[in-house]
């Protein structure tokens, strides 16, 4: 392990530099491991099975007077999906200057007006802890940038300088944003690397110091319990003048370095890169499936589910899927279909058409969502990410007001496609808890993505949920229902067996099938609102429906509109 963590800084620095880089971890990683020892036993058991899924939150998502807002998070998930929810991301929960807290102003301390760590170790009493690495940049208001202002010596090479001149033609953008923002120091301006915001400026990985310090946050991370570490916008963390800025060899040899630290260290901890990208880009994160992340972000999965929805036909999904495959039992997807971002349509491309695209945006802006754009390098501009609520974005424009109940089935048909999908789950807030859209907080903050990010009272949103009759109580009623009957089924573990079922255009159909085969399920998830009748492609009957108990002596099925049926033989040797 020690000769692989040399071999890639001898890639990334030379064999020169990479002999005193080497040192300085080695010392790190040893001090860490002395005040640490049982982060290093080596694991036993499984890192994660179907008993596992990861609830994506707002550290002050939910709010009550008077209680810090990591108290209140800590109390209101107890009472409400503990025994549920085996894991809570709090996104990012870190001082910041914008973006909701992904411009980090200090890596190591947590919000004041959020809590404390101590606030954060307790959450982490009741679930496993998911915490952001928001490592490609850092706010201008921190330490290290005051430092480079300054030209302190410690920070003058801590962020990409770029000269007049230097050829960034071919630079992927993935915002519609300026690249480069000038900036005034004590030695003259100058223009530095913001990829995302003129308030988010690159970090210089081609300065190990850098690396160093980053690998020191993610120990620390390891150290207040986080289990899982989300790499955000890990694809454009390495600068090289010339070439896109995305997917570079060396952000490749990074998350290397950065798994095999952890692997000796914290081998219980996993990573989960975040490439909002096409899929093939995206998967190549799994590296050859021991080297690099242990989970990649399902990508792909949203656009195609929701397009699914829209056209009543689920072909263009079940293709894909059956396309999907991981390089080893140590990887796995994390499967999502709504999130604190919108709906990115890059990792569409190439699986729908333009027009497809196209369509399902202007479906979104009827359904009172945005679009945001980028800038292509010819200058012109596309949409890359649908911002909607996702319950919001399956309805039916041309009837917004039908009954509450379909709008339940449609939404929980949706959720359900991504329950059985192999992988773990990950599910956003406002989906668990069916809220809506909140264009109010775009108007509030100017941000399209303000609206699937509304922060709610406590009180409030308990009477809700205590309303049999509310689209809250509906929505996580069902929602909890499957996630139960998922974590109670070794069918659904993440290396069990899946195979897409061709039965019908508008149905997505899976059979799930348990690591020692001893247990099998076909997930059913009709995705029309018209009434069917299909055939299973089974030998005989009878079945039973996990989510109602029911027996189907027959192996034709009658659909429902958004109908859902998780079908297990009463011989679960079939």
């Amino acid at each position: 392990m020690k000769q692989r963590i040399y071999d890639h800084l001898v890639f990334l620095y030379g064999e020169e530099q990479a002999v005193a880089v080497a040192d300085r971890l080695g010392i790190l990683l040893a001090e860490f491991a002395s005040r640490h020892p049982d982060l290093a036993a080596e694991r036993t058991g499984e890192r994660i099975s179907e008993r596992d899924s990861i609830l994506i939150i707002y550290g002050d998502m939910v709010q009550e007077e008077g209680v810090a807002p990591l108290q209140s998070l800590a109390d209101f998930l107890s009472g409400t999906v503990s025994g549920t929810v085996s894991t809570v991301h709090i996104l990012p929960f870190y001082p910041y200057s914008s973006d909701d807290g992904f411009s980090v102003i200090d890596y190591k301390e947590v919000d004041p007006q959020l809590g404390d760590w101590p606030d954060v170790v307790h959450i982490g009493r009741a679930f496993r802890l998911m915490f952001d690495a928001v490592v490609n940049h850092i706010s201008v208001q921190s330490d290290w940038f005051s430092g480079f202002l300054q030209d302190d010596p410690c920070y003058r090479n801590y962020f990409t300088v770029v000269e007049p001149g230097a050829d960034l033609s071919q630079v992927f953008r993935p915002r519609a944003l300026p690249l480069l923002t000038e900036v005034e120091t004590v030695v003259g301006p100058k223009q530095v690397w913001t990829t995302f915001s003129a308030d988010q400026v690159d970090l210089n990985y081609a300065e190990s110091e850098i690396l160093l310090e980053v690998i020191d946050t993610l120990l620390f991370y390891v150290a207040h319990g986080a289990e899982f570490i989300r790499l955000d916008a890990i694809a454009y963390i390495w600068k090289e003048e010339g070439t896109p800025c995305i997917h570079l060899p060396q952000t490749h040899e990074i998350i290397r370095l950065m798994r095999a630290v952890l692997d000796i260290v914290a081998p219980h901890v996993a990573i989960i890169t975040e490439t909002n990208v096409p899929h093939e880009d995206n998967i190549s994160y799994f590296g050859n499936g021991t080297n690099e992340a242990q989970m990649v972000y399902n990508f792909s999965l949203p656009p195609l589910t929701l397009h699914a929805f829209h056209i009543g036909n689920a072909e263009t999904l079940s293709k894909w899927a059956r396309s999907l495959t991981v390089p080893s039992v140590e990887t796995t997807f994390f499967n999502f279909l709504a999130s604190h971002d919108g709906i990115g349509l890059t990792p569409a491309r190439g699986l729908l058409s333009d027009e497809e695209v196209q369509s399902m945006a202007q479906r979104v802006e009827e359904l009172g969502g945005y679009v945001s754009y980028r800038t292509n390098p010819d200058g012109s501009k596309s949409a890359y990410e649908l911002n909607i609520n996702f319950l919001d974005a399956l309805r039916d424009p041309g009837n917004v007001h039908k009954e509450i109940e379909l709008e339940v089935r449609r939404f929980i048909a949706s959720q359900a496609i991504m329950l059985a999908f192999k992988g773990v789950p990950g599910i956003y807030f406002h989906s668990l808890f069916g809220s809506r859209n909140w264009r109010e907080g775009v108007g509030q903050t100017g941000r399209n993505r303000s609206i699937n990010r509304e922060k709610l009272q406590v009180k409030a949103l308990t009477a809700e949920l205590a309303d049999k009759e509310s689209l809250r109580h509906r929505v996580f009623t069902y929602y909890c229902r499957l996630l139960d009957i998922r974590r109670a089924e070794p069918a659904f573990h993440p290396n069990g067996e899946q195979v897409v079922l061709d039965i019908d255009p508008a149905l997505f159909a899976l059979r799930r099938r348990s690591i020692d085969g001893r247990s099998t399920v076909f997930c059913l998830q009709h995705v029309s609102s018209e009434r069917r009748r299909i055939q299973l492609p089974i030998e005989s009957a009878p079945l039973r429906n996990l989510l109602n108990g029911e027996i189907l002596n027959s192996k034709f099925i009658d659909l429902a509109p958004f109908d859902v049926l998780w079908l297990q033989p009463i011989d679960p040797y079939r």
